[in-house]
């Protein structure tokens, strides 16, 4: 329970309040896809299609189950995009540079990466306004950490000015395990304002939620981590608030 797990809760969570969300599911597994009903043999056109030209993302985008809510699934195809662009000039830009030429009116667009950092990662930052990283409360997911805050900067500095942490999140959240305890304190400590308030326990009913083709919000409202999932909304659309007023003032 991490990205994927994030990704489809949050989104579900902003289209409950009126927004117009799109997950782009970038990660060759299909999770986000599978966990939002859309199987593998209904994904006629994915993001492997979107990003080789063969396909506009308004032939790749499928609505869900859910009002307001939409996918642009993912295929195994994704798994060789790597040697499939390799020669392409401006590879590091190519999703930046398509979603530049389609005209779309979504709120927000959620953009699920794969779990280490490739080619279809940087993608995702050089075409992205911001970065939410979710941290399961384990040891090893701190050395993933500080590598993936040196590719933010990195990109920042060299492509893509504009992007920012948005936050990080606290998944998987055991608050029985003193580890948990630990790694929350160290990552506040040293991270300050960028970790969200809003911490995601580990919560058996959400992680059973994707079996059943469904986010835990519409699977189980009630349940603890569906009730994270909408405080993390709540906060979510708090900073956008703030970016956006920052963005104005430095306008002026």
């Amino acid at each position: 329970m991490g990205k994927t797990t994030t990704a489809i809760n949050l989104s579900t969570a902003l289209a409950a309040v009126n927004n117009k969300v799109l997950i782009m599911d970038l990660d060759a597994q299909g999770n986000a896809s599978t966990g939002l009903g859309v199987p593998k043999d209904e994904r006629e056109k994915s993001t492997y299609d979107l990003l080789t030209g063969k396909a506009s993302l308004k032939d790749v985008v499928k609505k869900t189950n859910i009002p307001s809510l939409f996918i642009a699934p993912a295929s195994t195809d994704l798994s060789s995009i790597d040697v499939d662009l390799f020669e392409e000039q401006g590879r590091v830009v190519k999703l930046r540079d398509l979603l530049a030429k389609e005209s779309f009116d979504f709120d927000y667009i959620l953009i699920d990466c794969p779990p280490s950092l490739n080619l279809l990662t940087i993608n995702s930052m050089v075409a992205s306004n911001s970065v939410l990283v979710p941290l399961q409360a384990e040891f090893f997911a701190l050395e993933g950490l500080s590598q993936l805050l040196l590719t933010v900067r990195d990109i920042r500095s060299k492509i893509n000015q504009d992007l920012k942490i948005h936050g990080i999140v606290l998944t998987m959240f055991d608050k029985r395990n003193n580890l948990s305890e630990q790694i929350e304190e160290d990552v506040r400590g040293n991270l300050g304002e960028l970790v969200y308030d809003t911490v995601i326990p580990r919560n058996v009913r959400v992680s059973e939620a994707p079996s059943f083709s469904m986010p835990a919000l519409i699977y189980d409202h009630k349940c603890s981590g569906a009730i994270a999932y909408q405080k993390l909304a709540a906060e979510f659309l708090k900073r956008e608030d703030h970016f956006e007023r920052r963005k104005n003032e430095f306008k002026k």
